[in-house]
């Protein structure tokens, strides 16, 4: 399979990295085995392997030969490349792919390279990391453009910056979110605002076992624990693993709060809300219409700045419907599930929808607003 259509496959990509060292944070992984790993990383469901090929990271050409002997998933090749002959090299060693840096390249040396990878028979990563180069990869009609959360020049990772960019990508090419990614929730971060796969590295090779923490890393559903008004309760959820936060910002509701608390990197806010809403700094607002005489209507959208990137599938307040999970199986959006789950039938509803997100509040308390700690925890591992 071709680099680019391997990205094409429905849900989020994972380009797994195998690197030695970084220039800024050092070594690595220095005893790192390419086939070893790009084997486990095919096995893991990664959609493409990147090498690096440069001796500052601790890379060589040897390396990507290594890797394409012991796997057939796509290989990325990762240099500062710049002449035909860097192309010619990369496909004579085993590489489907390359990395074009805009920030080496002008425009008309990345046209003539991207050409060259065709006629090559490659496709081209084409990498930006600031909204200038964001424009010109579109100008020139670059078909995988990676947005790279790490500045090169000063080694800084800014995510925010980097989903933005994302978001602003044309939604025609496949974009990679590149760098700064190191839990479930950042990389749903960079799916729910566009991009097609993650590109993940350091992360993977400061991992006890690199293929179980990419295996983690693309593992669907992710876990809400909602109705969170505590400190104490949201650090355990956070401890558990729990991705997602939410914080019921309506009055009417018996697990109700009037903020949304700070969380940590590796969790994503939701804040909740009922017929409208006002920002309060959430990373997503989930939006249920209002139905009189109850607090909330069935459903509600998940949104990013304002736009649709999911539906929730919730129960009737306070109602149970029989053909909810049946329900729920036809639906085919990105789906978050809710209605009264808890660790007792979390993984039978999981197993039947298939779900890109699980939501539970009421079955996780002792009184209402109140998390029973044990359930949480007793929640995210049946979930997972």
């Amino acid at each position: 399979m071709r680099f680019a259509d391997a990205l094409r496959r429905p849900g989020l990509g994972a380009i797994a990295e195998i690197k030695r060292r970084s220039p800024s944070a050092g070594d690595l992984r220095p005893e790192a085995d390419p086939a070893d790993l790009a084997t486990g990383f095919d096995r893991a469901g990664a959609s493409a392997v990147s090498v690096l090929v440069d001796e500052r990271f601790g890379g060589g050409w040897d390396d990507l030969r290594a890797a394409r002997a012991a796997t057939a998933v796509p290989l990325l090749a990762k240099g500062f490349f710049s002449t035909r002959s860097d192309l010619q090299d990369a496909r004579a060693n085993g590489a489907d792919a390359v990395l074009l840096l805009l920030r080496d390249l002008d425009d008309q040396t990345t046209l003539e390279l991207m050409q060259t990878a065709r006629e090559l028979d490659l496709d081209a990563l084409v990498e930006a990391h600031d909204a200038d180069e964001l424009d010109r990869a579109v100008a020139i009609e670059a078909d995988v453009i990676g947005v790279n959360a790490r500045d090169l020049s000063t080694f800084r990772i800014d995510r925010k910056a980097q989903l933005n960019l994302v978001a602003k990508a044309p939604r025609n090419a496949l974009v990679v979110a590149e760098s700064g990614i190191s839990s479930r929730a950042q990389g749903a971060a960079a799916e729910l605002a566009g991009a097609d796969a993650i590109l993940v590295g350091s992360a993977l090779m400061r991992a006890e076992d690199p293929t179980a923490k990419l295996a983690e890393l693309i593992s669907r559903p992710l876990v809400k624990v909602c109705g969170l008004t505590r400190e104490e309760d949201l650090a355990v959820a956070a401890e558990a693993g729990a991705d997602l936060a939410g914080f019921i910002l309506v009055d009417e509701s018996p697990r109700g709060t009037d903020e949304v608390l700070p969380v940590p990197e590796t969790m994503l806010s939701v804040s909740v809300h009922v017929g409208r809403y006002e920002d309060r700094g959430a990373d997503l607002i989930q939006l249920y219409e209002h139905e009189d005489g109850r607090v909330r209507g069935r459903d509600a959208v998940l949104l990013r700045d304002g736009e649709q990137v999911a539906r929730v599938l919730d129960l009737p307040w306070e109602e149970e419907d029989p053909e909810h999970l049946h329900r729920a199986q036809a639906a085919d959006d990105r789906i978050v599930l809710a209605g009264r789950l808890g660790p007792e039938n979390v993984r039978r509803a999981i197993d039947a929808v298939k779900p890109w997100a699980v939501d539970a509040a009421s079955r996780l308390e002792r009184e209402p607003g109140i998390k029973d700690h044990e359930r949480v925890r007793a929640f995210v591992e049946a979930a997972r």
